[in-house]
């Protein structure tokens, strides 16, 4: 593959604006500094530019039903990871974000580092749907918080999110976030005095967990779920 298409492929811009980044930052082939688009790079090479290793390997992308039990990473000395269930061929894929052990749900899998930088970014506010069983039920009050942003024992208070009952008791909610924070959905119950008794993650951004796909499995993006991954890898860190 040519370094251009590589790179544009990554998210760097078009094919014109990488020759000009190019002339002002060389790319780094195997050590080798270069500004020459055109030039040659193959699985094995190792390319470096604007501070970033670029993988040469071609993109994946997987939407994953995680099942509780397992943890979001390569390897885990106590826990079956989520490689359990997806072949991992030289440790070159990584899940889009983590979901805690005893949480289900959609994540993305990918070698693709600019797509995960763009939707995990705090400055692109991508929307994550949360399905939850609760201790209790939740009040307006608990809406109007959620809305307001909470404390949870970080330096600033979360981002409004939205709460709504999922049932007419009350006990089961969808929670709509804009941020990732540790263990962020279970630490905003409790500090609502509530408590998640299970929770599921159905949405990502444009990516919707599949009602066909049982726990444990993974797929491919569809042809459709691939043409909006140019929103994500597109993106500048300005947008």
């Amino acid at each position: 593959m040519r370094l251009d298409k590589l790179l544009a492929d990554r998210g760097y811009g078009t094919r014109k604006e990488i020759k000009k980044l190019l002339q002002k930052n060389s790319a780094i082939i195997n050590g080798v500094p270069t500004k020459d688009g055109s030039a040659k790079v193959v699985v094995d090479d190792r390319v470096e530019f604007l501070g970033d290793v670029i993988s040469c390997e071609s993109m994946i992308y997987y939407l994953f039903h995680k099942p509780a039990g397992c943890v979001c990473a390569n390897e885990d000395a106590l826990h079956p990871t989520i490689f359990h269930y997806i072949p991992n061929p030289r440790n070159q894929l990584f899940s889009v974000g983590r979901l805690d052990i005893d949480t289900e749900g959609l994540l993305l899998i990918t070698n693709d580092g600019v797509l995960a930088h763009n939707l995990l970014s705090p400055r692109h506010h991508v929307d994550k749907v949360y399905y939850a069983r609760l201790d209790h039920a939740i009040t307006e009050a608990d809406i109007q918080a959620f809305q307001a942003g909470l404390d949870i024992g970080d330096d600033t208070n979360t981002m409004p999110a939205d709460l709504s009952p999922a049932n007419e008791a009350g006990d089961e909610i969808y929670v709509t976030i804009k941020e990732g924070r540790y263990h962020q959905v279970k630490r905003m119950f409790e500090a609502r005095g509530n408590a998640v008794c299970y929770l599921k993650r159905m949405s990502m951004g444009p990516f919707v967990l599949d009602d066909t796909l049982p726990a444990g499995s993974y797929r491919p993006l569809t042809p459709e779920e691939m043409e909006l991954l140019s929103d994500y890898t597109n993106q500048s860190e300005e947008s």
